[in-house]
């Protein structure tokens, strides 16, 4: 059981039958009445996104997340399938489940699975990922304001936009949370 007043970032419990996290929080003292702590929190499993107020008193069951490393091995239509690498146990997973920073995964990844009670909700790609760019419109010599950006083609299909000096064929480091170009790798 958890407290409303032990509520971190990050923290997974069980509320009405529904699975949720906190995305952020707030303790809250005003100078009269009693104490409170206002929450955002997300359903893990529909990913719908609530602000709710608790009573510091209110109490909760954890809920426990099993995150696992599958790797990412081809898809088929609408399924997704990943390999435990200890059973090597293949997983479909439904491309419904797949959040859009998995446009960056390619064959052979490791990803991390999230389930609750065997129920997969959600895949999480790898921080940091090396993609090769396969399209991209050279940069026009002079054209050097700062910040200026073109538009690229990924490996894996993805579109970001990239600095004027990367050419078709280059390797680059994208952070997957953003969907941003970090550096040259």
């Amino acid at each position: 059981m958890i407290t409303a007043g032990d509520f971190r970032n990050g923290v997974t419990f069980d509320m009405d039958g529904q699975v949720v996290t906190i995305i952020e929080f707030q303790h809250v003292k005003p100078g009269k009445g009693a104490a409170f702590v206002r929450t955002k929190i997300k359903n893990v499993i529909t990913g719908a996104v609530i602000e709710k107020t608790f009573n510091p008193n209110d109490k909760y069951p954890t809920a426990f997340i099993e995150r696992k490393d599958m790797e990412y091995l081809y898809n088929d239509g609408d399924l997704y399938y990943f390999m435990d690498s200890e059973t090597y146990e293949q997983t479909p997973i439904n491309a419904s489940v797949l959040g859009d920073n998995f446009k960056f995964v390619k064959e052979n990844m490791v990803c991390k699975i999230m389930s609750y009670k065997g129920s997969v909700f959600g895949v999480e790609p790898p921080t940091f990922v090396q993609l090769e760019i396969t399209k991209t419109e050279p940069g026009v010599k002079g054209d050097t304001a700062t910040n200026v950006t073109k538009p690229a083609i990924l490996e894996t299909g993805a579109e970001i936009k990239v600095p004027l000096f990367i050419n078709e064929g280059d390797k680059i480091q994208i952070d997957t949370r953003t969907g941003e170009y970090m550096s040259r790798a």
